[in-house]
């Protein structure tokens, strides 16, 4: 008994010993790994309006090998294992993951633009991440509507994440919009990815809430899935706040001037009554979460859900302090970056433990096999 415990402590610390072989990491891998650098995009971003400048852009160059990686190794699993691969697209959970992916590249983009200034490459990058988020947002729910079995059961605040990539590549437009040529072409498009991404997500929101109140909460294994809800409410109001803006100086260099005010006007009050929505999240989501870690909460990549929701609300935050003018406010937006960079290391600590030993390289789609 005492040599078998000895053998399995010996195998705890190889690494992927969890894996029949270190291949099954590829054979394994899916895009709810992109969640990752969703929530290390968002740390760098919410730093970079800190006095912790410096370290936001050390996280924003790891995020770049992260996405890197996976990227690489999302792209082996398709080329060396197509027929596990493809299978992705039916499963009802892991295909809405995809939305990742955009998102993802979308923070790394935002990054150009606060700590390189290399405005030429982000726009190329920004065109390629629209049209991933559009493809995401229409052909992820296309899928659900014909080929994929949901259940309202079983839903969960996943549902979201196809739909919150065009809102997120909206964001990065208002950034971009004021230091490009065709300034106009990005601020319409810009508001136009707003556009099909928010008002669906609201959509979804009001049946997550019939759920909820019917069948109650999803399994333990979902519980990160609590917070997903505040990522389109924070992003949709930092989306209008950005735009609005970026819409002034855009208009007016185009015989539209006329029209600033009412953009600037619209971006605020639409930012506040949006951020006020969140707010009712945030608390919903933090009792939710009190309630599962009094019950168990078992390990997965779905942690990686807590980062980026709460990171686009405390920029959202900000973002409305900062207009507003209001230090109580900014002083919320400040707290909550505090409170993402604490959830972001113990995620990131029990992501790499469990990285080392295989447990993380599970592909659902595959259970069948």
């Amino acid at each position: 008994m005492m040599i078998e415990k000895m053998r399995s402590a010996s195998r705890g610390l190889q690494p992927l010993s969890r894996l029949d072989s270190p291949i099954d990491a590829v054979r394994q891998f899916t895009p709810n790994w992109f969640a990752m650098t969703m929530g290390t995009g968002i740390l760098s971003i919410a730093l970079a309006q800190t006095p912790f400048r410096a370290v936001g852009e050390a996280f924003w160059i790891l995020n770049i090998g992260l996405f890197a990686l996976f990227s690489f190794v999302y792209a082996a699993r398709w080329m060396f294992f197509f027929d596990g691969a493809r299978r992705v697209f039916g499963h009802p959970v892991v295909s809405m993951f995809f939305g990742c992916i955009p998102m993802g590249l979308a923070t790394i983009i935002n990054g150009l633009l606060i700590y390189r200034g290399a405005t030429g490459l982000a726009e190329m990058l920004w065109w390629l991440d629209v049209m991933m988020a559009a493809a995401c947002g229409i052909a992820i729910p296309y899928m659900m509507f014909t080929r994929q079995s949901h259940f309202i059961e079983q839903m969960t605040a996943v549902w979201l994440l196809p739909v919150v990539a065009s809102e997120v590549a909206a964001v990065t437009g208002g950034l971009l919009a004021p230091h490009v040529d065709h300034a106009l072409t990005v601020l319409w498009v810009s508001y136009t990815l707003w556009a099909l991404s928010v008002p669906i997500a609201m959509s979804v929101l009001v049946v997550l809430l019939l759920r909820l109140a019917i069948h109650k909460l999803p399994h333990a294994s979902m519980a990160a899935s609590a917070w997903l809800a505040l990522g389109p409410i924070g992003t949709g109001a930092l989306g209008l706040m950005t735009l609005g803006d970026a819409a002034p100086v855009v208009f007016a260099a185009h015989g539209l001037g006329d029209y600033a005010g009412a953009a600037q006007g619209v971006g605020l009050i639409g930012g506040m009554i949006l951020w006020g929505y969140g707010l009712w999240w945030f608390a919903m989501a933090a009792l939710i979460t009190g309630r599962y870690l009094r019950e168990g909460l078992p390990f997965n990549l779905g942690w990686w859900g807590y980062t980026f929701p709460i990171g686009v609300y405390a920029v959202a935050t900000l973002k409305l302090g900062t207009l507003l003018v209001l230090g109580v406010v900014q002083f919320l937006g400040y707290s909550l970056i505090a409170l993402l960079a604490v959830i972001w290391v113990i995620v990131a600590l029990r992501t790499v433990h469990g990285t080392w030993r295989g447990e993380l390289f599970v592909a659902p789609c595959l259970t069948e096999d």
